[in-house]
């Protein structure tokens, strides 16, 4: 019998230096994609999944995001005496429960594998998932979460979980890409995997997404790994040794993945989010279709 998904990690240390200036004083993960943080649609998904205690390993000038997943008297109180109630509302989804969510530091910049170690003790002998805060999921229409798919898989299945999505074959030495086995029911079972595998010699054109569900064993790995691709601790490379004795299934997710840890990326995200919102969804479709017929018309011949 498999044991339930309870706990979450999200690594949020990094220093965003793909987008800057922006992250020069504010954290990326609190940069608004549309009307919300970025981080809020990943606890968003990581909720919609069942999770129940969500582990931040922070860097210094984080704070932010804890007070975000705060309350905020004052703000409330105020909105209150004003009778605001609508927008008291729309701060429900920024509280985390009382002891649901730990943060922990991560002193040094030693990569993603390093990150995750460092949550050993909050997780414990669990296995949980793992959600890269740069990358928000916005499912198909009917379609389930990411995190919601993979953990339906980890019930079937077991094991450790990866999501992927397809990529075009000439972009797959970009990523992290898994080589496929046998077809389940729920997914397929991973054979491999490679990190930004040389040009023309993928084991397949699925990428590997930033969500997962990974077993408990992958922190004693991570304890004694070497450093790997860019002097860091590399979580792939702890996922190809734990799969020397455990197995790995991958979740293809039904939906688009945006990078919001690079700039395009997060133009694109802020844009297909205000397009998907129930209340501004209409009015922004407009507005971006304004602005296109504007640079179309100040474009050069």
């Amino acid at each position: 019998m498999t044991r339930k998904i309870r706990k979450a990690i999200l690594p949020v240390a990094g220093f965003g230096t793909r987008v800057l200036p922006a992250t020069k004083a504010v954290p990326k993960e609190m940069l608004a994609v549309f009307d919300r943080p970025a981080i809020q649609y990943v606890v968003d998904e990581a909720r919609a999944a069942g999770i129940e205690h969500i582990v931040f390993v922070t860097g210094r000038n984080k704070s932010a995001i804890e007070d975000y997943f705060d309350v905020a008297y004052e703000l409330e109180e105020s909105l209150r005496a004003k009778s605001k109630t609508a927008l008291i509302e729309d701060l429900r989804p920024t509280r985390l429960e009382a002891g649901a969510a730990s943060f922990v530091r991560q002193q040094e910049p030693k990569g993603l594998g390093h990150a995750v170690w460092c949550a050993r003790d909050i997780i414990g002998d669990e296995p949980f998932a793992l959600l890269l805060p740069d990358m928000i999921m916005l499912p198909d229409a009917n379609a389930p979460g990411c995190l919601e798919a993979m953990i339906a898989a980890h019930a079937a299945h077991g094991g450790n979980i990866i999501g992927v999505n397809a990529v075009a074959p000439e972009f797959a030495h970009l990523y992290g890409i898994v080589a496929v086995g046998a077809k389940k029911d729920i997914g397929f079972e991973i054979s491999g995997m490679v990190e930004k595998p040389p040009a023309g010699t993928a084991p397949s054109n699925l990428y590997i997404n930033g969500r997962y569900v990974l077993q408990p064993e992958i922190f004693d790995i991570l304890a004694t790994q070497e450093r790997g691709a860019g002097g860091e601790i590399q979580i792939t490379d702890g996922m190809r040794k734990l799969m020397s004795w455990q197995p790995f299934h991958g979740v293809e997710f039904q939906g688009r993945v945006y990078d919001c840890g690079d700039k395009i990326g997060y133009l694109r995200a802020t844009a297909a989010l205000a397009m998907a919102n129930a209340a501004y969804g209409a009015d922004a479709v407009a507005a971006l279709q304004d602005e296109l017929a504007i640079a179309a018309r100040h474009r050069p011949a």
